[in-house]
């Protein structure tokens, strides 16, 4: 199996280790069926590849098997963000080649310098994902990583910018919202819960992020 390192992972605050301890606890709990979990947002930047990042590798030191699917194909920028190195590949692969029929599944799947954690990086940005993401072969990726691994989460693009993660939450079994404090009006939310509610995929949660803490146990929070 190829490897790479995550070289750039911010430590988390008490405050912020404790609700990601928290969310991913929610998570477990959400039933033994739910194994396919979307992160998805409005809006860019808000947060949601920050989280699934963190979730990953709480998930995975928690005593999880877990695989992180980076299918944001129009834009990803974790790769960059965290500073990944693939060992030993000068030209990794990833979900673009997988899905555009050049590798097949075990050609993409990296372990990672986390015990237990897996990614799928995005290998080359398309500009018109949608009919990669369309393809059996997402389909048919996402039920073998479910019997593979204890969880598969996936970082899709913001639902309120690209069709994308519509497309994408038909496969799943369950979405979480990313939501960035005081950046998103109430109806981009209802759009957004109407558009994930009408491709049958349930919404676990909201999860809103970038807030402050003065105080972990201040109720106001």
């Amino acid at each position: 199996m190829r490897s790479l390192t995550i070289n750039r992972f911010s430590p988390l605050s008490y405050a912020g280790a404790e609700a990601v301890n928290m969310l991913c606890t929610n998570l477990s709990f959400s039933g033994e069926n739910v194994k396919r979990i979307m992160f998805t947002s409005c809006h860019a930047s808000e947060g949601k590849s920050y989280l699934s990042m963190n979730v990953m590798r709480t998930m995975a030191k928690l005593g999880r098997s877990v695989v992180l699917v980076d299918a944001d194909l129009r834009r990803s920028n974790i790769v960059q963000r965290y500073g990944i190195q693939f060992e030993n590949d000068e030209q990794p692969v990833g979900l673009s080649h997988l899905l555009a029929g050049m590798v097949d599944e075990a050609s993409v799947i990296y372990e990672t310098n986390i015990l237990g954690a897996y990614m799928i990086p995005v290998g080359r940005k398309v500009s018109n994902s949608l009919p990669l993401l369309n393809s059996a072969r997402f389909q048919q990726l996402l039920n073998d990583l479910a019997e593979q691994f204890d969880y598969v989460i996936v970082d899709a693009p913001p639902i309120g910018l690209v069709i994308d993660a519509a497309q994408i939450a038909k496969y799943m079994d369950g979405t979480v919202l990313v939501v960035g404090y005081n950046s998103v009006r109430r109806q981009e939310l209802a759009d957004a819960k109407e558009q994930i509610a009408a491709t049958g995929c349930p919404i676990l949660g909201a999860v809103m992020n970038q807030t402050e803490y003065d105080n972990y146990l201040s109720k106001k929070y």
